[in-house]
């Protein structure tokens, strides 16, 4: 693997990603009880936009740096722009396990899986004094099965892979889900996803829908038409065991995601209940 996740920090797909993500977590803390959050492809936890890689593409002017921007906003996107400005006055961008980390209660524990040397030396440094975390230098799809259930018997699996094997990585996350669910049918999995073309997603949607798991959520914005193998045109989150309300808290956010962050007329979002329980 050769991916670094620096080139594409604060873009629009990572938007919607920590959106989704926020909103999850605050779902699952409104019951009392610890929960657990795996995040089976961590990175380095943070990034700095000032980086030569992150100004090199720039993709994060065209993210998070127009939400900064932005005027009334829903009020789970002012939360997640606190934690954006709470790094460095915005020249750091934190990616899913230091967002995690600043939502989880002394109670809930966080799983962080990579496997890149860098991105798991820069893990182990950030969360070095915090005791709910735990670094694990292993395949993410791996660990599901050793990691889950969780002792708590409530959690997050956060499946966020680079895609480098493009559409076959459809099919992994399949394999990986299904294994998965059977250990830990409670669940909430989040599944992020690229959009290029849309005729490459439908496969993946239909198998959700013929998997056997309930309240099967997608939230879905593309800035550009979804009609263009050369670029990435949108991105998406499917959402197995979707939290009660969820889909209401999604439906006050997304259209603002596709307005503010669009880059084409054509720009469009997408809420849909692909299994509902």
């Amino acid at each position: 693997m050769n991916y670094r996740h620096v080139y594409h920090a604060g873009n629009f797909a990572d938007v919607l990603k920590h959106v989704v993500l926020i909103a999850l977590i605050e779902a699952l803390k409104t019951k009392q009880t610890p929960f657990a959050v795996l995040d089976t492809h961590a990175g380095a936890g943070r990034y700095s936009l000032a980086s030569e890689e992150a100004l090199k593409t720039g993709e994060f002017r065209d993210g998070v740096m127009r939400l900064l921007s932005a005027e009334r906003l829903p009020t789970l996107v002012h939360a997640y722009l606190n934690l954006v400005r709470s790094q460095n006055g915005s020249q750091t961008y934190p990616g899913s396990p230091l967002i995690a980390a600043q939502l989880l209660r002394d109670s809930d524990r966080l799983m962080l899986c990579e496997v890149q040397d860098a991105e798991v030396a820069s893990l182990r440094q950030l969360f070095a004094r915090d005791a709910r975390v735990a670094v694990h230098q292993r395949d993410g799809y791996q660990a599901m099965s050793a990691l889950l259930p969780p002792p708590e018997k409530r959690g997050l699996v956060l499946i966020d892979p680079p895609f480098e094997a493009q559409e076959q990585e459809f099919r992994i996350i399949e394999d990986a889900l299904a294994a998965a669910h059977k250990r830990f049918a409670n669940g909430v999995y989040a599944v992020w996803y690229p959009i290029k073309l849309r005729q490459s997603v439908l496969p993946f949607h239909r198998w959700l829908k013929e998997s056997g798991m309930r309240k099967v959520l997608v939230a879905e914005i593309c800035v550009h038409p979804d009609n263009s193998a050369l670029r990435l045109n949108g991105c998406g989150m499917a959402i197995v065991n979707a939290p009660y309300k969820l889909d209401r808290t999604l439906a006050e956010i997304l259209p603002t995601l596709a307005t503010t962050l669009a880059q084409s007329r054509y720009a469009q979002f997408k809420l849909e209940w692909l299994v509902e329980d």
